[in-house]
């Protein structure tokens, strides 16, 4: 997957690149059919926003998150968009195939 990680208003650090990159791991443990995806990280006073897209094969999944700190603001981003993925992946699973090969074993 192609990651592109960028930051609004924020110097991005070495260490906060690869705490995304590291986080973003677990996304894509969930779904290996993603292309890429694109995460912004914005500082605006006290607020620090984390906001990622992701495209993937047959749709594209969005998720931001605000929060206190920056850490905090990844975590809760990483953690909406697993929750997201993992729909995304139940959704495009094809459920009758199970239908087809239950009847195949009872004949």
């Amino acid at each position: 997957m192609n990651l592109n990680i960028s930051g609004h208003h924020l110097d991005l650090t070495d260490p906060l690149r690869d705490y995304v990159q590291l986080k973003m791991q677990r996304v894509e443990r969930h779904f290996d059919k993603m292309l890429d995806a694109h995460v912004v990280l914005t500082v605006e006073k006290q607020r620090h926003k984390a906001e990622a897209t992701v495209h993937a094969c047959g749709g594209n999944l969005h998720a931001e998150a605000v929060e206190g700190d920056m850490y905090a603001a990844i975590d809760q981003l990483i953690d909406r968009l697993d929750r997201q993925t993992r729909k995304f992946k139940e959704l495009s699973r094809d459920h009758h195939a199970k239908e087809a090969q239950k009847h195949v074993f009872e004949q």
